[in-house]
C-alpha cells in the first residue's frame, strides 16, 4: 500500500526556516572561503575548515528543519541516531574537500569544476544518507530521473557559489551568492523528496529509533550554536566586510619612505646638464 507523503505539515514555516539556515551557513562559509584567499598560507587551512564546517552545518540544519515538517500518513517516523550524525560529518568532510581545492587552486577552470562537483555531491550525499536514517513501517522508493536532477541542482549550486566566493568582491556579493545557494540547496532537498515514495507494510507497531522531537530538536542546537559562533568570528573580522587583503604593499606601509622602495632599474637616470 502506498503511503501518503506530506512534506509541509507545518505549512511554509519549515521550508522558510530551513532556507534561512541554508543561507546563513552559505554566507558564512563563502566569506570564510574568500578570506582564505586573502591571507597568508599559514592561516588558510583554518579559514577553509571554518568555511566547510559552516556550509556543512547550514545545509544539514536546513535538511532536518525541513524534515520536521515531513510525515507519512499511516506510520510514525523515527530516526537512527548514528546515521543522522554521520550525515552531518559527511557533509562537512565532502564540502571541505571541495572548498580546499578551490582555496588552494583558485575558483577557475578545472579546480572550480572539481571543487564544485565534490561539494555538490557532498550536499546530495548528506541528503540521501539522512533519508537512509529514517525508520518507519514501510519501504522508501526513489525515482531515478528525479534523483539525478536533484544531484545536478546541488552540483550547479555549489559550483556557482564557489565561483562567487573566488571573485573577492565584498560582502554584498557573497550575500547574493548565499541567497542563491540557499535557494538551490532547498530546491535540491525538495526535488529529492519529490523523488521519494513510501510503500507501507501491513505490520503495525512502533519503528525503531527515536522520534523527531526527541532526536532532531536537541541535535539542531549544536549546529545552530556553531553557526552563531562562526557569525561572531566573521562580524569581528573587518576584512570579511571590505573583502581586501590584509597585507599592504610595501610602499604604502606607514613609516617606509616611498623613495626607498620604488626602484625602477629598467629606467635610465635622467642627467641634468648644467653649465660649468
Amino acid at each position: 500500500m502506498q503511503g501518503t507523503v506530506d512534506g509541509f505539515s507545518y505549512g511554509v514555516v519549515t521550508p522558510l526556516v530551513g532556507y534561512v539556515m541554508a543561507c546563513l551557513g552559505g554566507a558564512l562559509g563563502l566569506r570564510c572561503t574568500t578570506r582564505a584567499m586573502l591571507v597568508a598560507r599559514s592561516w588558510r587551512p583554518a579559514w577553509l575548515a571554518l568555511g566547510a564546517a559552516a556550509i556543512g552545518s547550514g545545509i544539514w540544519t536546513m535538511h532536518f528543519v525541513a524534515m520536521m515538517g515531513f510525515s507519512v500518513k499511516g506510520t510514525p517516523i523515527h530516526y537512527d541516531k548514528s546515521i543522522t550524525f554521520a550525515s552531518l560529518g559527511l557533509a562537512i568532510v565532502m564540502v571541505g574537500v571541495g572548498i580546499f581545492i578551490v582555496g588552494y587552486r583558485g575558483a577557475t577552470g578545472t579546480a572550480l569544476f572539481t571543487g564544485g562537483t565534490v561539494t555538490g555531491l557532498g550536499i546530495a550525499s548528506m541528503h540521501y544518507l539522512g533519508m537512509a536514517g529514517l525508520r518507519l513501517n514501510g519501504t522508501l522508493e526513489y525515482n531515478t530521473a528525479t534523483v539525478v536532477a536533484s544531484v545536478l541542482i546541488g552540483v550547479v549550486a555549489a559550483t556557482s557559489a564557489l565561483w562567487a566566493a573566488g571573485q573577492i568582491r565584498g560582502f554584498l556579493w557573497s550575500v547574493g551568492a548565499s541567497l542563491v545557494m540557499g535557494l538551490a540547496v532547498s530546491g535540491m532537498h525538495y526535488t529529492g523528496m519529490a523523488a521519494m515514495s513510501v510503500h507501507l507494510h501491513n505490520t503495525g507497531g512502533t519503528p525503531p529509533g527515536e522520534s523527531p522531537a526527541a532526536l532532531l530538536a536537541p541535535m539542531l542546537i549544536g549546529p545552530l550554536a556553531f553557526l552563531c559562533l562562526a557569525a561572531v568570528v566573521v562580524m569581528f573580522d573587518p576584512m570579511m566586510i571590505i573583502g581586501r587583503p590584509d597585507r599592504l604593499r610595501v610602499e604604502h606601509k606607514p613609516g617606509v619612505p616611498a623613495d626607498e622602495v620604488t626602484h625602477h632599474p629598467s629606467r635610465r637616470p635622467q642627467l641634468r646638464i648644467g653649465r660649468q
